[in-house]
């Protein structure tokens, strides 16, 4: 597997996980927070969120900064910006490769339309 590839495996196994997605959403909200805050407004336990915190600092998306006796965390931008342009990409392939599937079934339908409509005809 390529490096880039392994970056783009990591990042999509990080945002994959709704709660992890909620850690994020609460980071976007307050700017910072410590884990012992977000646990407060999750459903899990704060060794729980630091969890899904040291995955989102390993795809890069949160750091965490020491401030006195507590470690407040906050989105990375150009990280989150970076995943966001990545998702869009894959999203756009995506929708290429089921247009392409939606043209092929339309094309069959037509031939099987056309086939049913010359066997009629020629009874």
């Amino acid at each position: 597997m390529t490096p880039v590839a392994a970056e783009v495996d990591e990042l999509w196994s990080a945002v994959g996980d709704p709660t992890r997605r909620r850690v994020l959403d609460v980071l976007l909200d307050r700017g910072e927070a410590t884990a012992t805050v977000l646990a407060g407004e999750l459903p899990v336990t704060r060794q729980a969120v630091a969890k899904h915190l040291a995955v989102l600092d390993r795809a890069g998306l949160v750091e965490g900064r020491k401030r006195g006796r507590e470690m407040r965390y906050a989105i990375r931008p150009q990280r989150l910006t970076a995943a966001t342009r990545s998702m869009a990409q894959v999203a756009a392939e995506w929708d290429a490769r089921l247009l392409a599937i939606k043209r092929i079934a339309e094309s069959v339908a037509r031939e099987q339309r056309e086939q049913r409509q010359l066997e009629e005809d020629t009874r």
